[in-house]
Protein backbone atom coordinates (compact mmCIF):
# COMPACT_ATOMS: atom_id res chain seq x y z
CA UNK A 1 0.00 0.00 0.00
CA UNK A 2 1.33 3.05 -0.72
CA UNK A 3 0.19 6.32 0.99
CA UNK A 4 0.82 9.74 -0.35
CA UNK A 5 1.95 12.56 2.45
CA UNK A 6 -1.22 15.03 2.65
CA UNK A 7 1.27 18.54 1.82
CA UNK A 8 0.21 22.37 1.86
CA UNK A 9 -1.30 23.42 -1.14
CA UNK A 10 1.43 25.29 -2.45
CA UNK A 11 3.49 21.80 -2.10
CA UNK A 12 1.11 19.88 -2.90
CA UNK A 13 0.22 21.59 -6.43
CA UNK A 14 3.52 21.17 -7.94
CA UNK A 15 5.00 18.35 -6.38
CA UNK A 16 2.01 15.95 -7.33
CA UNK A 17 1.65 17.51 -10.85
CA UNK A 18 5.20 16.34 -11.12
CA UNK A 19 5.87 12.97 -12.88
CA UNK A 20 7.23 10.38 -11.47
CA UNK A 21 10.69 9.30 -12.84
CA UNK A 22 11.42 6.74 -15.18
CA UNK A 23 10.59 3.76 -13.69
CA UNK A 24 13.86 1.58 -12.79
CA UNK A 25 13.25 -2.37 -12.25
CA UNK A 26 15.96 -3.69 -10.41
CA UNK A 27 17.05 -7.51 -10.40
CA UNK A 28 14.34 -9.52 -8.92
CA UNK A 29 15.97 -10.60 -4.85
CA UNK A 30 16.49 -14.31 -5.25
CA UNK A 31 14.35 -16.99 -2.91
CA UNK A 32 14.75 -16.77 0.44
CA UNK A 33 17.71 -19.07 2.13
CA UNK A 34 18.48 -19.31 5.87
CA UNK A 35 21.16 -15.94 5.69
CA UNK A 36 19.56 -12.98 4.12
CA UNK A 37 23.30 -11.74 3.99
CA UNK A 38 23.97 -13.98 1.53
CA UNK A 39 21.54 -12.75 -1.00
CA UNK A 40 23.31 -9.29 -0.95
CA UNK A 41 24.04 -8.29 -4.81
CA UNK A 42 26.69 -6.08 -5.92
CA UNK A 43 25.18 -5.05 -9.23
CA UNK A 44 21.82 -4.26 -7.54
CA UNK A 45 23.59 -1.53 -5.49
CA UNK A 46 25.15 -0.34 -8.40
CA UNK A 47 22.33 0.43 -10.59
CA UNK A 48 20.35 1.87 -7.43
CA UNK A 49 23.45 4.20 -7.13
CA UNK A 50 23.44 5.01 -10.75
CA UNK A 51 19.73 5.73 -10.78
CA UNK A 52 20.24 8.07 -7.49
CA UNK A 53 23.28 9.30 -8.51
CA UNK A 54 21.38 10.40 -11.89
CA UNK A 55 19.18 12.55 -10.36
CA UNK A 56 22.38 15.05 -10.62
CA UNK A 57 21.68 16.59 -6.54
CA UNK A 58 19.44 15.68 -3.82
CA UNK A 59 20.09 18.43 -2.37
CA UNK A 60 17.18 19.25 0.72
CA UNK A 61 16.86 22.53 -1.50
CA UNK A 62 17.22 21.44 -4.97
CA UNK A 63 14.09 21.45 -7.15
CA UNK A 64 10.80 19.64 -5.93
CA UNK A 65 9.10 19.78 -8.85
CA UNK A 66 11.74 18.53 -12.36
CA UNK A 67 10.39 14.89 -12.65
CA UNK A 68 14.25 14.14 -13.69
CA UNK A 69 16.38 16.07 -11.08
CA UNK A 70 16.66 17.17 -7.67
CA UNK A 71 15.03 16.24 -4.38
CA UNK A 72 11.59 15.90 -5.63
CA UNK A 73 12.14 13.39 -8.32
CA UNK A 74 14.67 11.31 -6.16
CA UNK A 75 12.05 10.58 -3.61
CA UNK A 76 9.51 10.23 -6.40
CA UNK A 77 11.78 7.71 -7.79
CA UNK A 78 12.56 5.95 -4.06
CA UNK A 79 8.68 5.63 -2.61
CA UNK A 80 8.10 4.20 -6.20
CA UNK A 81 10.68 1.43 -5.93
CA UNK A 82 9.70 0.82 -2.40
CA UNK A 83 5.94 0.47 -4.01
CA UNK A 84 7.54 -2.35 -6.42
CA UNK A 85 8.95 -3.81 -3.73
CA UNK A 86 5.61 -4.52 -2.01
CA UNK A 87 3.91 -5.48 -5.07
CA UNK A 88 6.59 -8.22 -5.10
CA UNK A 89 5.62 -9.57 -1.47
CA UNK A 90 2.11 -9.07 -1.34
CA UNK A 91 1.29 -5.66 -0.60
CA UNK A 92 3.55 -5.87 2.63
CA UNK A 93 5.33 -2.83 2.50
CA UNK A 94 3.21 0.31 3.88
CA UNK A 95 5.10 3.23 1.80
CA UNK A 96 4.57 6.47 3.02
CA UNK A 97 6.30 9.94 2.21
CA UNK A 98 6.91 11.30 6.10
CA UNK A 99 7.46 14.49 6.09
CA UNK A 100 6.43 18.48 6.59
CA UNK A 101 7.12 22.11 6.06
CA UNK A 102 10.28 23.27 7.80
CA UNK A 103 9.92 27.25 8.26
CA UNK A 104 13.47 29.08 8.28
CA UNK A 105 16.12 28.27 10.47
CA UNK A 106 18.37 31.09 9.97
CA UNK A 107 21.33 28.99 9.29
CA UNK A 108 20.10 26.16 6.28
CA UNK A 109 16.98 26.41 5.86
CA UNK A 110 16.63 30.13 4.23
CA UNK A 111 12.83 30.09 3.03
CA UNK A 112 9.83 27.06 4.00
CA UNK A 113 10.96 23.47 2.61
CA UNK A 114 9.50 20.50 2.14
CA UNK A 115 10.95 17.69 3.79
CA UNK A 116 9.90 14.42 2.61
CA UNK A 117 11.09 10.88 4.05
CA UNK A 118 10.79 7.62 1.84
CA UNK A 119 9.41 5.06 4.22
CA UNK A 120 8.74 1.49 3.86
CA UNK A 121 7.18 -0.05 6.49
CA UNK A 122 7.52 -4.17 7.05
CA UNK A 123 4.55 -4.77 10.11
CA UNK A 124 5.98 -7.71 12.56
CA UNK A 125 3.12 -10.67 12.48
CA UNK A 126 3.27 -10.73 16.11
CA UNK A 127 4.37 -7.67 17.77
CA UNK A 128 3.97 -5.00 14.82
CA UNK A 129 4.51 -1.84 17.57
CA UNK A 130 8.02 -3.40 18.72
CA UNK A 131 10.27 -1.26 15.45
CA UNK A 132 13.80 -1.78 14.58
CA UNK A 133 14.77 0.99 12.08
CA UNK A 134 17.52 0.99 9.60
CA UNK A 135 18.20 4.72 7.85
CA UNK A 136 20.33 6.40 5.71
CA UNK A 137 20.13 10.23 4.57
CA UNK A 138 19.46 10.11 0.68
CA UNK A 139 20.13 14.20 0.83
CA UNK A 140 23.88 15.75 -0.74
CA UNK A 141 25.63 18.63 -0.96
CA UNK A 142 28.57 20.34 -2.09
CA UNK A 143 31.01 22.76 -0.08
CA UNK A 144 28.27 25.61 0.33
CA UNK A 145 25.59 23.87 2.34
CA UNK A 146 22.95 26.11 0.76
CA UNK A 147 23.90 25.06 -2.81
CA UNK A 148 20.69 23.35 -3.81
CA UNK A 149 22.01 23.77 -7.96
CA UNK A 150 25.17 22.54 -8.98
CA UNK A 151 25.65 18.83 -9.12
CA UNK A 152 26.34 16.65 -5.81
CA UNK A 153 25.64 12.99 -6.98
CA UNK A 154 26.60 12.22 -3.13
CA UNK A 155 27.97 8.35 -3.83
CA UNK A 156 29.65 7.55 -0.11
CA UNK A 157 27.41 10.06 1.64
CA UNK A 158 25.12 9.15 2.08
CA UNK A 159 24.28 7.35 -1.81
CA UNK A 160 26.01 4.37 0.09
CA UNK A 161 23.37 3.95 3.03
CA UNK A 162 20.72 4.57 0.76
CA UNK A 163 21.57 1.74 -1.62
CA UNK A 164 22.24 -0.73 1.23
CA UNK A 165 18.30 0.55 2.98
CA UNK A 166 17.20 -0.12 -0.80
CA UNK A 167 18.66 -4.22 -0.58
CA UNK A 168 17.81 -4.24 3.03
CA UNK A 169 13.97 -3.79 1.81
CA UNK A 170 14.16 -5.68 -1.30
CA UNK A 171 15.53 -9.01 0.44
CA UNK A 172 13.69 -8.73 4.07
CA UNK A 173 10.57 -7.69 2.52
CA UNK A 174 10.11 -11.67 1.12
CA UNK A 175 9.99 -13.33 4.46
CA UNK A 176 7.71 -12.60 8.33
CA UNK A 177 9.24 -11.11 11.09
CA UNK A 178 7.35 -11.03 14.77
CA UNK A 179 8.65 -7.53 14.77
CA UNK A 180 8.16 -4.39 12.65
CA UNK A 181 10.95 -2.78 10.53
CA UNK A 182 11.07 0.62 8.77
CA UNK A 183 13.63 1.63 5.82
CA UNK A 184 13.91 4.66 5.88
CA UNK A 185 15.74 7.09 3.61
CA UNK A 186 15.83 10.82 5.14
CA UNK A 187 16.21 13.96 3.61
CA UNK A 188 17.46 17.31 5.25
CA UNK A 189 20.46 15.56 6.86
CA UNK A 190 22.38 18.06 5.45
CA UNK A 191 20.83 20.95 6.98
CA UNK A 192 19.92 20.14 10.00
CA UNK A 193 19.03 16.67 10.49
CA UNK A 194 15.57 17.50 10.21
CA UNK A 195 14.52 14.67 8.10
CA UNK A 196 15.30 11.90 11.30
CA UNK A 197 13.18 14.76 13.76
CA UNK A 198 10.22 14.16 11.63
CA UNK A 199 10.55 10.41 11.27
CA UNK A 200 11.54 10.17 14.83
CA UNK A 201 8.45 12.63 16.32
CA UNK A 202 6.07 10.28 13.56
CA UNK A 203 7.16 6.93 15.73
CA UNK A 204 6.41 8.56 18.62
CA UNK A 205 3.34 9.72 17.24
CA UNK A 206 2.15 5.85 16.07
CA UNK A 207 2.68 4.74 19.86
CA UNK A 208 5.70 2.62 18.59
CA UNK A 209 8.53 0.98 21.08
CA UNK A 210 12.06 1.38 19.23
CA UNK A 211 14.15 -1.68 20.12
CA UNK A 212 16.85 -0.59 18.03
CA UNK A 213 18.07 2.07 15.20
CA UNK A 214 20.94 1.11 12.72
CA UNK A 215 21.62 4.66 11.04
CA UNK A 216 23.84 4.10 8.30
CA UNK A 217 25.47 7.10 6.66
CA UNK A 218 28.81 6.68 4.84
CA UNK A 219 29.29 2.97 3.92
CA UNK A 220 31.43 2.97 0.83
CA UNK A 221 35.08 3.56 1.25
CA UNK A 222 37.58 2.03 2.77
CA UNK A 223 40.50 4.12 2.59
CA UNK A 224 41.20 7.57 3.68
CA UNK A 225 42.15 10.98 2.32
CA UNK A 226 45.54 10.19 3.68
CA UNK A 227 46.36 7.14 1.68
CA UNK A 228 45.50 4.82 4.98
CA UNK A 229 43.02 2.11 4.49
CA UNK A 230 40.85 -0.29 6.90
CA UNK A 231 38.90 -2.39 4.06
CA UNK A 232 37.86 -5.23 7.06
CA UNK A 233 35.84 -2.60 9.54
CA UNK A 234 32.79 -0.37 10.01
CA UNK A 235 33.08 1.44 12.85
CA UNK A 236 30.02 1.97 15.07
CA UNK A 237 29.44 5.06 17.11
CA UNK A 238 27.46 5.14 20.60
CA UNK A 239 26.23 7.62 23.35
CA UNK A 240 27.56 7.41 26.71
CA UNK A 241 25.44 9.52 28.75
CA UNK A 242 21.54 9.57 27.58
CA UNK A 243 20.73 12.55 25.73
CA UNK A 244 17.29 12.18 27.22
CA UNK A 245 18.87 12.18 30.95
CA UNK A 246 17.43 14.36 33.60
CA UNK A 247 19.14 15.94 36.92
CA UNK A 248 17.74 13.08 38.52
CA UNK A 249 19.09 10.27 36.48
CA UNK A 250 22.22 11.89 36.32
CA UNK A 251 22.60 11.96 40.12
CA UNK A 252 21.12 8.22 40.70
CA UNK A 253 24.05 7.49 37.55
CA UNK A 254 26.67 9.31 40.08
CA UNK A 255 25.55 6.53 43.10
CA UNK A 256 25.16 3.30 41.03
CA UNK A 257 27.02 3.58 37.60
CA UNK A 258 25.42 3.43 34.22
CA UNK A 259 27.38 6.04 32.69
CA UNK A 260 28.77 3.40 29.96
CA UNK A 261 25.90 1.59 29.71
CA UNK A 262 23.18 3.23 28.01
CA UNK A 263 20.59 0.88 25.56
CA UNK A 264 22.92 2.89 22.54
CA UNK A 265 26.20 1.41 24.20
CA UNK A 266 24.78 -2.00 24.55
CA UNK A 267 23.19 -1.97 20.65
CA UNK A 268 27.34 -1.36 19.61
CA UNK A 269 28.14 -4.30 22.09
CA UNK A 270 25.92 -6.31 20.57
CA UNK A 271 27.10 -5.40 16.89
CA UNK A 272 30.15 -5.83 17.85
CA UNK A 273 30.03 -9.52 19.05
CA UNK A 274 27.32 -10.09 16.16
CA UNK A 275 29.84 -9.53 13.36
CA UNK A 276 32.52 -11.56 15.15
CA UNK A 277 30.21 -15.07 15.01
CA UNK A 278 31.19 -14.41 11.46
CA UNK A 279 34.82 -14.02 10.73
CA UNK A 280 35.26 -13.55 7.68
CA UNK A 281 32.69 -11.27 6.86
CA UNK A 282 32.84 -7.43 8.05
CA UNK A 283 33.60 -6.94 11.25
CA UNK A 284 32.69 -3.77 14.10
CA UNK A 285 35.14 -1.26 15.42
CA UNK A 286 33.45 0.35 18.48
CA UNK A 287 33.30 3.91 18.99
CA UNK A 288 32.62 5.37 22.44
CA UNK A 289 31.19 8.54 21.60
CA UNK A 290 27.48 9.78 19.75
CA UNK A 291 29.68 10.91 16.35
CA UNK A 292 32.87 11.94 15.23
CA UNK A 293 34.35 14.99 16.83
CA UNK A 294 32.37 18.10 16.00
CA UNK A 295 30.34 16.40 13.47
CA UNK A 296 26.31 14.66 13.62
CA UNK A 297 24.29 12.36 11.99
CA UNK A 298 20.50 11.07 11.87
CA UNK A 299 21.04 8.81 14.98
CA UNK A 300 20.94 11.87 17.22
CA UNK A 301 17.10 13.18 16.84
CA UNK A 302 16.42 9.29 17.68
CA UNK A 303 18.62 9.64 21.35
CA UNK A 304 17.45 12.88 21.88
CA UNK A 305 14.11 11.34 22.33
CA UNK A 306 15.42 8.70 24.37
CA UNK A 307 15.36 5.89 21.38
CA UNK A 308 18.40 3.50 21.29
CA UNK A 309 20.27 4.12 18.07
CA UNK A 310 23.98 3.82 16.72
CA UNK A 311 25.73 5.59 13.99
CA UNK A 312 27.05 2.42 11.27
CA UNK A 313 30.21 4.61 9.18
CA UNK A 314 33.35 3.81 7.23
CA UNK A 315 36.54 3.06 9.41
CA UNK A 316 37.76 5.94 7.85
CA UNK A 317 37.09 8.70 6.07
CA UNK A 318 37.89 10.49 2.72
CA UNK A 319 37.71 14.28 3.53
CA UNK A 320 38.64 14.95 -0.39
CA UNK A 321 35.15 13.14 -1.47
CA UNK A 322 33.02 14.22 0.40
CA UNK A 323 31.19 17.94 1.05
CA UNK A 324 33.61 18.79 -2.01
CA UNK A 325 32.64 20.67 -5.56
CA UNK A 326 32.98 18.73 -8.18
CA UNK A 327 37.07 19.58 -8.95
CA UNK A 328 40.35 19.23 -9.64
CA UNK A 329 43.17 21.47 -7.77
CA UNK A 330 46.26 21.12 -7.93
CA UNK A 331 46.72 17.75 -9.21
CA UNK A 332 43.76 16.02 -6.42
CA UNK A 333 40.30 15.51 -7.51
CA UNK A 334 37.45 16.23 -5.55
CA UNK A 335 33.79 15.42 -5.28
CA UNK A 336 31.62 12.44 -3.80
CA UNK A 337 31.67 10.61 -7.23
CA UNK A 338 30.59 6.97 -7.72
CA UNK A 339 34.32 5.86 -9.43
CA UNK A 340 35.50 6.89 -5.57
CA UNK A 341 33.35 3.88 -4.19
CA UNK A 342 34.89 0.51 -2.82
CA UNK A 343 32.23 -1.87 -4.07
CA UNK A 344 33.78 -5.11 -2.30
CA UNK A 345 33.35 -2.54 1.30
CA UNK A 346 30.03 -1.15 0.53
CA UNK A 347 28.64 -4.91 -0.37
CA UNK A 348 30.23 -6.54 2.59
CA UNK A 349 29.02 -3.58 4.92
CA UNK A 350 25.49 -4.44 3.74
CA UNK A 351 26.03 -8.14 4.14
CA UNK A 352 26.11 -7.14 8.03
CA UNK A 353 23.43 -5.30 7.84
CA UNK A 354 21.08 -7.88 6.91
CA UNK A 355 22.36 -10.14 9.24
CA UNK A 356 22.20 -7.74 12.04
CA UNK A 357 18.39 -7.08 10.80
CA UNK A 358 17.29 -10.21 10.28
CA UNK A 359 18.77 -11.18 14.08
CA UNK A 360 16.94 -7.91 15.62
CA UNK A 361 13.66 -8.32 14.18
CA UNK A 362 13.24 -11.76 15.45
CA UNK A 363 14.51 -11.53 19.10
CA UNK A 364 12.23 -10.10 21.48
CA UNK A 365 12.76 -6.79 23.33
CA UNK A 366 15.53 -6.39 26.10
CA UNK A 367 14.30 -6.53 29.12
CA UNK A 368 13.99 -3.77 31.77
CA UNK A 369 16.26 -4.69 34.78
CA UNK A 370 16.55 -3.71 38.34
CA UNK A 371 19.26 -4.83 40.76
CA UNK A 372 19.15 -5.04 44.30
CA UNK A 373 22.03 -5.07 46.67
CA UNK A 374 22.22 -2.64 48.86
CA UNK A 375 23.70 -3.56 52.39
CA UNK A 376 23.46 -7.46 51.54
CA UNK A 377 25.80 -10.21 50.94
CA UNK A 378 23.59 -11.50 48.11
CA UNK A 379 22.38 -9.96 44.39
CA UNK A 380 18.78 -9.50 43.71
CA UNK A 381 17.66 -9.53 40.05
CA UNK A 382 13.87 -8.62 38.76
CA UNK A 383 12.97 -8.27 35.28
CA UNK A 384 9.62 -8.26 33.53
CA UNK A 385 8.69 -10.80 31.45
CA UNK A 386 8.77 -10.41 27.64
CA UNK A 387 6.14 -10.73 25.13
CA UNK A 388 7.69 -13.44 22.29
CA UNK A 389 11.07 -15.07 24.77
CA UNK A 390 11.94 -18.36 26.08
CA UNK A 391 14.69 -18.18 27.55
CA UNK A 392 16.92 -15.27 29.77
CA UNK A 393 20.65 -14.91 29.96
CA UNK A 394 22.28 -12.81 33.02
CA UNK A 395 25.37 -11.50 32.38
CA UNK A 396 28.15 -10.28 35.07
CA UNK A 397 30.56 -7.88 34.40
CA UNK A 398 33.42 -5.78 36.86
CA UNK A 399 32.40 -2.59 36.82
CA UNK A 400 36.27 -2.13 35.42
CA UNK A 401 35.66 -3.84 32.69
CA UNK A 402 34.44 -2.69 29.40
CA UNK A 403 32.61 -5.69 28.04
CA UNK A 404 30.23 -8.26 28.67
CA UNK A 405 31.79 -11.69 28.98
CA UNK A 406 31.18 -13.96 25.58
CA UNK A 407 29.10 -16.23 27.86
CA UNK A 408 26.34 -16.00 30.46
CA UNK A 409 26.65 -16.57 34.03
CA UNK A 410 23.60 -18.01 33.72
CA UNK A 411 20.51 -19.18 31.76
CA UNK A 412 17.00 -19.39 32.64
CA UNK A 413 15.23 -21.51 30.39
CA UNK A 414 11.33 -22.04 29.93
CA UNK A 415 10.37 -25.83 30.34
CA UNK A 416 6.44 -26.28 29.75
CA UNK A 417 4.39 -28.59 31.55
CA UNK A 418 4.39 -32.17 31.25
CA UNK A 419 0.54 -33.15 29.31
CA UNK A 420 -0.70 -35.00 32.17
CA UNK A 421 0.55 -32.21 35.12
CA UNK A 422 -2.61 -30.61 36.86
CA UNK A 423 -1.02 -27.28 35.44
CA UNK A 424 -0.16 -26.04 32.45
CA UNK A 425 1.41 -22.89 33.53
CA UNK A 426 5.10 -22.74 31.96
CA UNK A 427 8.17 -23.37 34.62
CA UNK A 428 11.27 -22.37 34.76
CA UNK A 429 14.83 -24.18 34.86
CA UNK A 430 18.49 -22.35 35.84
CA UNK A 431 21.39 -23.74 33.83
CA UNK A 432 24.21 -21.92 35.75
CA UNK A 433 27.69 -21.51 34.21
CA UNK A 434 29.91 -20.01 37.10
CA UNK A 435 29.98 -21.53 40.37
CA UNK A 436 27.56 -19.78 43.20
CA UNK A 437 26.72 -20.05 46.83
CA UNK A 438 23.43 -20.45 45.79
CA UNK A 439 20.70 -19.20 43.69
CA UNK A 440 16.98 -18.74 44.40
CA UNK A 441 14.46 -18.41 41.37
CA UNK A 442 10.95 -16.53 41.91
CA UNK A 443 8.40 -16.27 39.08
CA UNK A 444 5.91 -13.98 39.97
CA UNK A 445 3.31 -12.54 37.59
CA UNK A 446 4.53 -11.07 34.90
CA UNK A 447 8.06 -11.12 36.05
CA UNK A 448 11.25 -13.09 37.68
CA UNK A 449 13.21 -12.56 40.74
CA UNK A 450 16.50 -14.36 40.97
CA UNK A 451 18.56 -14.07 44.32
CA UNK A 452 22.44 -14.77 43.52
CA UNK A 453 23.98 -16.01 47.22
CA UNK A 454 27.88 -14.61 47.76
CA UNK A 455 27.07 -11.88 45.12
CA UNK A 456 28.00 -8.63 46.62
CA UNK A 457 26.83 -6.20 44.09
CA UNK A 458 28.84 -3.16 44.79
CA UNK A 459 31.44 -5.13 42.47
CA UNK A 460 29.53 -6.21 39.24
CA UNK A 461 27.25 -4.65 36.71
CA UNK A 462 24.20 -6.99 35.72
CA UNK A 463 22.57 -7.49 32.69
CA UNK A 464 19.66 -9.56 31.09
CA UNK A 465 18.53 -10.64 27.69
CA UNK A 466 15.80 -11.59 25.92
CA UNK A 467 16.12 -14.88 23.47
CA UNK A 468 13.02 -16.67 21.57
CA UNK A 469 12.97 -19.94 20.53
CA UNK A 470 15.13 -20.22 18.14
CA UNK A 471 17.97 -18.65 19.96
CA UNK A 472 17.74 -15.28 18.45
CA UNK A 473 18.86 -12.78 21.54
CA UNK A 474 18.10 -8.94 22.23
CA UNK A 475 21.13 -6.91 23.41
CA UNK A 476 21.96 -7.00 27.13
CA UNK A 477 20.08 -4.68 29.08
CA UNK A 478 22.03 -3.25 32.14
CA UNK A 479 20.74 -3.23 35.64
CA UNK A 480 21.67 0.33 35.91
CA UNK A 481 19.53 4.05 36.22
CA UNK A 482 18.71 4.56 32.60
CA UNK A 483 19.64 1.31 31.28
CA UNK A 484 16.17 0.17 30.04
CA UNK A 485 15.40 0.13 26.49
CA UNK A 486 12.91 3.22 26.96
CA UNK A 487 12.88 6.99 26.73
CA UNK A 488 13.37 8.19 30.31
CA UNK A 489 10.29 9.97 31.50
CA UNK A 490 10.66 13.46 31.79
CA UNK A 491 9.35 15.90 34.32
CA UNK A 492 6.16 17.56 34.13
CA UNK A 493 6.74 21.28 32.36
Amino acid sequence: MIKRLILPAAFAAAILAAPLSADHHSEAPPEPSDDPGMEVSEDRLRADMDTIVGFGTRHTLSTQTDPNRGVGAAVNWALDEFGRMSAACDGCLDVQAVGRVVEPDGRRIPEPTLIRNAVAIQRGTERPNEVIIVQAHYDTRVTDPLNGTDNAPGANDDGSGSVMVLEAARILSQREYPSTIIYALLTGEEQGLYGAGILADWVGEQGMTVKAVLNNDMIGNSCGSDGYCEPDYVRVFSEGLRADSTPRLRALQRRFGGENDSPSRNISRWLANFAAEYPDGMQVRQIWRTDRMGRGGDQIPFLDRGYPAVRVTVSVEDYDHQHQDLRVEDGVTYGDTVDELDWTYLTRASVLNLRALNALAHAPMPPSVGADAIVKTYTELTWDAVEGSSSYTVYLRATDQSYWPGDPALTLNQVPADDGAESQDETYAIDAAVSFEAIELAVMDGGFSVKLNGVRGDDWLFGVAACDQAGHCSPISTAVPGGAFEPVEQPEE
